[in-house]
């Protein structure tokens, strides 16, 4: 499984969520390799309800936990906290309630755009939030992502 199929699963199960990270990014153009799918979901009681139907089949465990560390993929997990760094028999899929510096799906949703992505119709944020959410989580891979984003930026604000 890959990317394409994790979002399949989304897409599949109506979960409602936005693209942020790397495929976002790649979505406006970046060539930058991402090995994982970063998305901000919607965190009402009937999304999360799709949300766990879509993805525990794929056995989610949280990345980095130590190997027979009890944790469940359920609906009241999933309810109880926010943000998910997590494994998956389809690959490295985090789950976040919020986007530092973007805000809750909403915010996000209100600064995205919509894409395709192997025929199925997805949303993403735009350039300037994902600069800002890169920009507000501050790690150095996103720094050095930032420079390229902020030029594709100024390439499209700029008059042909």
């Amino acid at each position: 499984m890959n990317r394409d199929a994790l979002l399949g699963r989304l897409l599949d199960h109506a979960v409602d969520f936005v693209i942020i990270g790397g495929t976002a990014a790649n979505m406006h153009g970046v060539a930058r390799v991402t090995y994982d799918l970063d998305v901000v979901y919607e965190r009402s009681s009937e999304n999360v309800r799709r949300l766990v139907a879509a993805l525990s089949p794929i056995h989610p465990y949280l990345r980095g936990a130590r190997a027979g560390l009890p944790f469940r993929f359920d609906e009241e997990t999933v309810s109880r906290g926010l943000n998910f760094t997590l494994t998956t028999d389809g690959g490295d899929l985090d789950l976040l309630g919020e986007v530092t510096g973007v805000g809750d799906y909403a915010a996000a949703r209100a600064r995205s755009l919509e894409g395709t992505i192997s025929g199925s119709r997805i949303r993403f944020l735009d350039l300037g939030a994902l600069i800002e959410a890169k920009r507000a989580a501050g790690r150095p891979k996103d720094f050095e992502a930032i420079a390229e984003l902020e030029v594709l930026l100024a390439e499209r604000r700029s008059p042909s």
